[in-house]
C-alpha cells in the first residue's frame, strides 16, 4: 500500500511538471467519476443526518440523562453522608448526655443512700438507746424489788433470830423497830 501512495504522488508530480491538471489525473487513476462522487457525498450526508437525528441524538440524550442521574445520585449520596455524619454526631451527643445523666443519677442515689443509711443508723441508735434505757429501768426496778425483798427477808430473819435468842414473841412494833435498826446497820 505505501508503494501505491508513492506511485500516485510520483504520477501527480509528473503530471504537474507536464502542465496537466493534478486533480483530474488523481480522479482518473482512482477511477473517480464526478457525478458518482457527488451522489455518494450526498448519500453520505443524508446518512449522517439520519444517524444524528435517530441514532446519535437519542443515544446522546440517554447519555446526558444518565449523566444527570449519576450527578443527582452523587449529590444525594453526599447529602446522605452529611446527614449520617450529623446523625452520628447527634447520637454521640445524646449518648454522652445520657451517660452524664446516668452518672448524676448514680451520684444522687449514692448520696440518698448515704443519707438514708445515716438516718437509719440514727434511728437504730435511738431505738437501741431506748431499749437500753428500758432495760436499765427494768433492771433498776428488779434491783429495787430484790432489795426490798431482801430487806423484808433480812428483817424477818433478824426478827426470828431475836425472838429465838430472847425467847419471847415479838409484837409488830418490836419487829418493825428491829427491822429498821438492822437496815440502818446494813445500809451504813
Amino acid at each position: 500500500m505505501p508503494l501505491d501512495n508513492i506511485l500516485v504522488l510520483a504520477a501527480a508530480a509528473a503530471t504537474e511538471a507536464e502542465g496537466g491538471n493534478v486533480a483530474s489525473e488523481i480522479f482518473n487513476t482512482f477511477k473517480i467519476y464526478p457525478v458518482t462522487f457527488f451522489c455518494q457525498l450526498l448519500n453520505f450526508l443524508i446518512v449522517c443526518a439520519v444517524l444524528k437525528k435517530f441514532a446519535y441524538g437519542p443515544v446522546r440524550e440517554m447519555l446526558d440523562a444518565r449523566k444527570k442521574r449519576i450527578a443527582d445520585g452523587e449529590a444525594k449520596l453526599a447529602e446522605i453522608e452529611k446527614q449520617i455524619a450529623e446523625s452520628e454526631q447527634r447520637t454521640q451527643e445524646a449518648v454522652q448526655e445520657a451517660n452524664e445523666r446516668a452518672k448524676r443519677l448514680i451520684e444522687e442515689a449514692k448520696e440518698s443512700a448515704a443519707i438514708m443509711g445515716e438516718k437509719k443508723t440514727q434511728e437504730a441508735s435511738a431505738e437501741a438507746k431506748g431499749i437500753i434505757a428500758k432495760a436499765e429501768e427494768a433492771a433498776r426496778g428488779e434491783k429495787d424489788k430484790m432489795h426490798a425483798d431482801l430487806k423484808r427477808e433480812f428483817g424477818r430473819l433478824v426478827s426470828n433470830c431475836t425472838a429465838q435468842v430472847t425467847g419471847k414473841v415479838l409484837n409488830d412494833d418490836d419487829q418493825q423497830r428491829i427491822n429498821e435498826e438492822a437496815m440502818a446497820e446494813v445500809e451504813s
